[in-house]
Parts: C-alpha cells; sequence; structure tokens
C-alpha cells in the first residue's frame, strides 16, 4: 500500500499483483484506488513479464518462478528501498544485520533527535520507507532486512553497518554465504562503513576508506569498545571513558555492544557526543526484546520473544547469562526455519538450569539441547510459564528467548511476547 501510494502520487501508471487469494488490504486498495488493476492468486508470468519494472515485496522471493520468468525477459526488479533512495533528499543511515536491527536503529533515531536534528526511522521497522520521504528530514535512519536489500542498488547510504551475521532464513536462502551477500549489499557505495571488529562474517569484503569499529574488546584510538577502570566496565572510545555500562537501563553485554555500535554510527555522522550519551542513559529498550517485565519470588522474567533466531537467542542466552547471579530458565522453540539448534549447546550447558521446548519444531530443539541441560516439553506457552515460575529458583531469570519464528502458533512476535507477559501475569 505504500508504493501504491507513492506510484499514485507520482502518476506512475501500475497495476498489482499479490499471491494471496484475499490479501489483508484489498478493500482498502480497491476503495481508494478504484481505477488500479489487481490480480489476487497465483502469480502470472505472463502479466508480470508485460512490466517495465517489478517492486516486489520483500516477502515474496526471488526465486519465485513467474518472477524469473519476468527476469528472463528483460524485467527490471527493485523495491520499495531502491525507490526510497531515489527520492530521498537527506543523509541515510542504513541499519542491517541478523540481530538488534530495531534496537540499534531505535537508539540512533534517539540519539539524532538528541542533537536538535529532524529525524526520519522506518523501513523494516515501523512506517515503510516511501511514507517518510519529507523534504523537512535532516536525516532518515533505515532498518534493512536481506529481503529489502535483495532488491536494493542505489542505496548509497551516508553511513552503513552490518551488526552481526548469524544463521536465519535458511529456508529462502541457498545457503549462509547466500544470506551473508543479501546483507554485505548495504554496503555497496556508502560514503562511510561501520564493522563490528567481533564478526568476521558481518565485515564488507572491500576494502574502505572511512571505517569505525565497535566492538566488546579494549578498543584500540578510533575505535569503541568496554574498557575496566576501577571495578568498572565502561564503554569507551580508544583512551577516553565515555560511560559505565552501570549506568545504562539495559543490561547484558549484547545491550554493551548495541550501545557500541549506535556510538559508532553517530560518530561516523559527527553528532556531539554528550547528545550521544544522553540518548544512550534514557535509553530502556525496545518491547519484546530482552525486556524485563519484572521479579517474582526473586526471579527475574525477560521477554526476548524478537529473538526469532539462533544468533538473537545466543546473545541473549549470554548477555543475561554473564549478567546474572543465577541460572536460566530458557523458553525455546517455535517455527525453525531450517535453523541449526546446536551452537545453543555450549551456552545453555553453562547459563541455564533448564530448557522448556514448545511449537512445531520443539523437538528439533530438544534434541539439539538435550546433553546440556534437563529439557522439559510443553503444548502451550502459558504451560511454559507455569513450569519456568516452578522451576526458577530465587536468583534465576526466566527468559523466552525461542531461537525460532511465531507463525507456527502466533500471528507474530508481538503477539507471543503479550501473552508470555499475560501469563506471567495471571501467575498467583
Amino acid at each position: 500500500m505504500s508504493l501504491v501510494r507513492f506510484l499514485a502520487r507520482h502518476g506512475q501508471a501500475f497495476a498489482v499483483a499479490d499471491s494471496r487469494e484475499t490479501p489483508p488490504e484489498l478493500s482498502t486498495l480497491q476503495r481508494e484506488y478504484p481505477q488500479v488493476s489487481v490480480h489476487c492468486g497465483p502469480l502470472s508470468a505472463a502479466q508480470l513479464s508485460a512490466a517495465q519494472v517489478l517492486y516486489v515485496s520483500p516477502g515474496l522471493a526471488l526465486s519465485t518462478p513467474a518472477l524469473q520468468a519476468a527476469i528472463a525477459q528483460g524485467v527490471s526488479i527493485s523495491g520499495d528501498i531502491d525507490l526510497f533512495a531515489q527520492y530521498a533528499r537527506a543523509p541515510i543511515v542504513a541499519i542491517t544485520g541478523s540481530n538488534a536491527k530495531s534496537t540499534v536503529t531505535t537508539l540512533v533515531g534517539q540519539m539524532f533527535a538528541a542533537a536538535g536534528l529532524k529525524v526520519a526511522i522506518g523501513g523494516n521497522l515501523g512506517v515503510p520507507a516511501l511514507d517518510l520521504l519529507d523534504d523537512a528530514v535532516d536525516v532518515y535512519v533505515m532498518e534493512l532486512s536481506s529481503f529489502q536489500l535483495e532488491t536494493t542498488t542505489h542505496l548509497q547510504a551516508r553511513v552503513a553497518v552490518c551488526l552481526n551475521i548469524s544463521e536465519d532464513h535458511m529456508d529462502r536462502y541457498d545457503d549462509l554465504q547466500d544470506y551473508i551477500a543479501a546483507k554485505q549489499r548495504v554496503f555497496n557505495a556508502a560514503q562511510a562503513l561501520v564493522v563490528n571488529r567481533d564478526d568476521l562474517l558481518s565485515q564488507p569484503q572491500q576494502a574502505h576508506t572511512s571505517v569505525i569499529s565497535f566492538g566488546l574488546s579494549q578498543p584500540a584510538a578510533g575505535e569503541f569498545g568496554l574498557r575496566e577502570h576501577q571495578g568498572e566496565t565502561y564503554l569507551a572510545y580508544g583512551n577516553e571513558l565515555l560511560l559505565a555500562v552501570s549506568r545504562l537501563k539495559v543490561r547484558g553485554s549484547h545491550n554493551y555492544a548495541n550501545a557500541l555500535a549506535a556510538l559508532a554510527i553517530g560518530a561516523s555522522m559527527a553528532l556531539p557526543m554528550a547528545a550521544m550519551l544522553t540518548a544512550l542513559q534514557a535509553f530502556a529498550g525496545l518491547e519484546h526484546r530482552c525486556q524485563w517485565l519484572r521479579t517474582r519470588h526473586g526471579v527475574d522474567w525477560y521477554n526476548d520473544s524478537k529473538a526469532t533466531n539462533v544468533g538473537a537467542a545466543l546473545a541473549a542466552i549470554e548477555g543475561l547469562g554473564a549478567d546474572s547471579s543465577g541460572k536460566l530458565v530458557l523458553i525455546a522453540g517455535g517455527d525453525g526455519k531450517g535453523a541449526d539448534f546446536s551452537s545453543l549447546q555450549a551456552p545453555v550447558a553453562q547459563y541455564c538450569r533448564a530448557v522448556i521446548v514448545l511449537g512445531r519444531d520443539a523437538e528439533q530443539v530438544a534434541q539439539a539441547l538435550a546433553a546440556a541441560v534437563p529439557i522439559e516439553r510443553v503444548s502451550s506457552l502459558t504451560a511454559a510459564v507455569q513450569l519456568a515460575a516452578q522451576l526458577a529458583q530465587a536468583g534465576d531469570s526466566v527468559l523466552l528467548a525461542p531461537a525460532c519464528a511465531s507463525l507456527d502458533m502466533f500471528k507474530s512476535f508481538e503477539e507471543r511476547g503479550e501473552k508470555f507477559a499475560q501469563a506471567l501475569e495471571e501467575l498467583p
């Protein structure tokens, strides 16, 4: 609908095709744009091949036969991000990665706002890209998925970052290298790069003249990292101590990495350090992203429903586990998207008291972790919460970090997180 509004506003001749028989916005489209031709159901190769350009939804794989037939006929493939980049008059900060995109995008946006700039935030998060276009905007901060980047060739970001890489969407990509290649497109023709020095897979394969790195190690000159000083851990820039991590509202090493990434992005855009640190101290995290819910009988409960892949769950387990005096009771499972869960075994063995599994691929998760800790199987999230309350001891934390998508049992990761919080509130 964002594309429809944009193309209609610019007087373009276009038609709409949707692979679903009754897409959710069909009635809106027909009511507001009765002149637009709409085709619903299986995509027609002949119809698509008659177009000059196809703006493809990120939800549709480019390997779809009708799209491949159109490509073979010389039809151009593009997407809303490409179109946005061609019309945006302000600098674009482009943020991708397997995990923490939304957190870092939101945090960077708040840093720009704290510096007094008019910032527009969106893309894969919140507002669709084309709805953000406004000549009054000073800077665009964009979260971009690998699916969006597949159809993006004209991005030319002022600053680009791939925060991290872990196996995800293996039900759509041929292999991990195929997925990495899609993520790496964020760097194409970017003026400045921000690089995670702790994650080789996320780093650009071509040298660049303007690079700032972040990581959890002690930073060299011109880098962001962590330093110890008088028994406290600090966010640091080279030798300069910036802020004690104890003054952040978010916990865990993964959140410290997010803070450092945001600082590196802001520095690449010459933001005042004071404004960035003010925004950092005010940032309380996002819903469903390692979100602290409450303490009950000495046990902290965390909702990380957004941990829809193995890498995100790994970050949450290691981040909270290292920052907690007790053990974790992990709730995991759902639609595994063809992922390999074996990399969770070591951190689960180190930090977890037990793992509760549920959902379509619960047995795959259980088999991967069975040698690490006791595994409990349940059929609902409510049952998982009730069992977790019994298993957790004072000083422990219960962590919902599914390592899986939610669509086997829920409408979205948000609904899954809300049901988790509701089940927690309903405990006696």
